[in-house]
């Protein structure tokens, strides 16, 4: 930027007669600009200023100016502002400076006017202005602004304002008296913030220079808010599907109320109207800051099937402007609600022959859903006797009657539990337990765990020893259960069994009166009743067969051989005879029972085991070598029968043997030796006597029998003969026709033995053991037993 500079140059005398030179150059000269040529001005010689000091004073704080000797010129050392040597904007602004020259001394006074030039723009002290405009304010209101400056003077200054384009507002220019100018904002047309919140306007100041220079400032206005627009709602008319039970807390929708004022004005607080019902109330929630419905108690279809609410919103302005909305909610219907069942009236208590179709109770169903959801139906949940009925008048009532014949003792209770079933999605369904009773009637007859009892009693047993238990079982209840036991009265050989055995009438215990002998009677076979109390009474009876268990109570009996005169028994045999030759045979007999009674033989007492053998078996004695010279004449033979008890029971026989040098017939050929003697000798009467006494009891104890069987009671129908008690009385008609046979048999064989010289003698031995019979010849004293002569029969 060129910078013309117009120097002028004028004396003045001072009225103290010194003169001042001044001169006039533009502000802001380039650094070595010549302002003036001093010396040719002030007259001085450039020669004879080499040798003279020269100063130059200048009255401020830079130094703006100096002076050079050789040229004689006054020129810029340092830019000049105007506006910083003369802030106060004096209409002339002067720069004072002394040159000096010494030897002589001579001073000129100076002064340098500095003219302004549009060097700076202007300005506003604050490039943002914020003014709070009231949207209630009328147009024609003035709002003051602040003022430029510009530091240049004269044309260079501020010499108008302008507003960028506005609708609403413009500005007025006044000069105070001391020139200034002060703008003024004017609203020109009402305000409307809802329309528009802040006005951004820009106010420019222009100087009068060349070139025009400008500033300029941002004038922002805001609208301030009058509570003027009333909160809105985004439609006035809500409706809303939910479906019931929906959980608490649950958020239904949130409304939004809208407010174009500001602040407080826009602050908007939601309630119900006093439209909205208390019910309502209790079931839906309203956020008054947020507008948020939620729910807060049970939505129930069956209590209400929608709700009205009825909404406002409210601002919080000095003057509260509301706007309402209405919000229906409409409810659906769900599966919900459980089928309920009423009992109407029920029999707890029936007895157990209560008839088939009887009814046991009246049962109602309902439930509060519709629809499908409130269809219902009755079932019994398993399978028991008793069946539902509907009602033909009222389709939602039930008869539960008895469908079978019911059986206390196969079941005394029922539980009855009913369900009830709706038809919605998923179904619903709810159940009742009625509980049914059976009395008890006596129906059932006594059971005895066992049709047949078998009871072992050993012999030889204590009078009022416990036989057995025989309780029966009556599954009935109370007095129809309690039972009383008898034994039903049977004689057996003119004893009753009552004589015989005892039970003990309430818990069936059976003892025996008397000591049984298994070798008298072997078993027992009688009927055991039990009667219960009821009414009237039922009983059943049972088969006791009471068998006795043989001892080992008898120890055996020698039967041979025999002697009159004792256990001690003298034999001769021949000093020759053979090798392995029978010399006796022991024969014992024991009353027990088979496995006691099995006898085995040996010897007791026997002086040399060499020569005789004994069978432990059959008891027979045999030469195991021939006699020699060297044994003794006589030898003791001791033999002991043992049994098979436990303890084992034995009994003993001595045989003294001689041995003779004559001849003596062999053991075998002695049986059929001829009698030489009379038939009717001593011994032979009194066997014929004994005999004829045997055979007169024995017939009359069967004419006895006979008598005792025809008179003997019949059995009761309740209790027929068993079969055991049949076959033991056929066995005893056996057994005494036994016995009738035997003694025929025995006496003809006593005439034919006799009639043969021979003497027959008939050993009894104990019953059901086998009978001897021993052919002894006449004039003998060795006792003969032969298999071939001996006749058994079991008894």
């Amino acid at each position: 930027m060129e910078i013309w500079t117009a120097v002028f140059v004028w004396t003045a005398v001072w009225p103290s007669a010194l003169s001042v030179t001044r001169y006039s150059i533009a502000e802001e000269m380039e650094r070595g600009s010549v302002v003036a040529n001093l010396a040719a001005d002030l007259g001085l010689e450039l020669g004879g200023l080499a040798q003279r000091e020269v100063k130059l004073d200048i009255f401020t704080n830079k130094k703006y100016l100096d002076f050079n000797k050789k040229t004689g010129e006054l020129y810029i050392l340092e830019k000049i502002d105007r506006e910083y040597l003369c802030p106060a904007k004096p209409a002339s602004c002067f720069l004072k400076l002394d040159l000096i020259i010494e030897s002589p001394l001579r001073i000129f006074n100076i002064e340098l006017g500095i003219t302004d030039i549009n060097d700076n723009a202007p300005h506003f002290r604050r490039d943002r202005v914020e003014l709070d405009v009231s949207e209630s304010a009328t147009p024609g209101e003035r709002f003051s602004l602040p003022n430029a400056v510009d530091p240049d003077v004269g044309v260079n200054t501020i010499k108008t304002y302008k507003l960028s384009t506005s609708d609403h507002f413009t500005i007025e220019i006044q000069t105070g008296s001391d020139g200034t100018q002060y703008v003024d904002l004017v609203l020109t047309k009402s305000l409307d913030r809802e329309e528009r919140v802040v006005h951004n306007l820009i106010l420019a100041a222009e100087d009068g220079g060349v070139p025009e220079r400008s500033g300029t400032a941002n004038i922002i206005v805001r609208v301030q808010d009058t509570n003027d627009n009333p909160p809105r709602f985004e439609q006035p008319f809500y409706t809303i599907n939910m479906t019931e039970n929906i959980p608490i807390g649950t958020s239904v929708m949130k409304l939004n109320a809208t407010d174009l004022d500001e602040g407080e004005n826009s602050e908007i607080i939601y309630s119900f109207t006093l439209y909205t019902s208390e019910k309502t109330q209790d079931v839906f929630a309203l956020n008054r800051d947020t507008g948020e419905v939620t729910i807060k108690g049970i939505i129930d279809y069956e209590d209400m099937k929608f709700y009205e609410m009825y909404i406002e919103a409210k601002d919080k302005g000095e003057h509260p402007l509301l706007g309402q909305c209405k919000v229906v909610v409409h409810v659906t219907d769900m599966n919900d609600n459980y089928p309920e069942i009423t009992v109407q009236s029920v029999k707890n208590t029936v007895a157990e022959n209560i008839p088939v179709g009887s009814v046991i109770a009246l049962v109602g169903i309902s439930d509060r859903d519709t629809g499908d959801n409130g269809k219902v139906s009755l079932s019994v949940k398993e399978n028991m006797p008793f069946i539902l009925n509907k009602s033909s008048d009222k389709p939602t009532h039930y008869k539960l009657i008895v469908s079978e014949h019911l059986d206390r003792e196969q079941v005394s209770e029922y539980l009855i539990t009913l369900v009830v079933t709706d038809a919605g999605t998923p179904p619903l369904s709810d159940n009742e337990t009625i509980s049914v009773h059976l009395l008890d009637v006596n129906d059932n007859v006594p059971q005895f765990p066992q049709s047949f009892y078998t009871i072992r009693v050993m012999e030889n047993n204590a009078p009022g020893a416990l036989l057995s238990s025989l309780t029966a079982f009556d599954p009935d209840l109370h007095e129809n259960q309690y039972l009383v036991y008898f034994i039903l009265e049977k004689e057996i050989a003119n004893t009753s069994m009552s004589m015989l055995f005892s039970i003990n009438p309430e818990n069936g215990n059976l003892y025996a009166l008397k000591t049984f002998d298994y070798e008298i009677e072997k078993d027992f076979v009688f009927h055991i009743e039990a009667r219960d109390s009821g009414s009237p009474p039922l009983s059943s009876n049972v088969t006791v067969h009471i068998i006795i268990v043989d001892q080992n109570d008898n120890a055996p009996s020698i039967v041979s051989p025999w002697c009159e005169r004792g256990s001690v028994v003298e034999e001769k045999i021949p000093r020759s005879t053979d090798k392995g030759s029978l010399v006796a045979k022991v024969i014992a007999l024991d009353k027990d029972s088979v496995h006691n009674s099995r006898i085995t033989y040996q010897f007791l007492q026997l002086a040399d085991a060499s020569l005789f053998s004994l069978d432990q078996y059959n008891g027979e004695i045999r030469t195991m070598r021939m006699f020699s010279y060297k044994d003794p004449r006589h030898h003791r033979l001791v033999v002991v029968a043992k049994d098979n008890g436990e303890p084992a029971l034995s009994a003993t026989v001595t045989i003294k043997l001689l041995t003779v040098e004559t001849a003596v017939k062999a053991y075998s050929d002695m049986t059929e030796m001829s009698l030489e003697y009379d038939v009717f000798s001593d011994i032979n009467l009194y066997l014929v006597i004994g005999l004829g006494s045997v055979s007169f009891l024995l017939l009359i104890t069967i004419l006895v029998t006979i008598v005792l069987k025809c008179q003997k009671v019949k059995p009761s129908k309740s209790a027929p003969p068993s079969r055991n008690s049949v076959i033991s009385e056929r066995n005893s008609t056996i057994a005494d026709s036994t016995l009738v046979s035997n003694d025929a048999y025995w006496y003809s064989l006593f005439l034919a033995e006799t009639r043969k010289g021979k003497l027959v003698v008939r050993q009894p031995v104990p019953k059901g053991s086998r009978y001897i019979v021993s052919s002894i010849p006449r004039g003998t004293g060795l006792s003969e037993t032969s298999d071939s002569a001996a006749s058994t029969l079991q008894v």
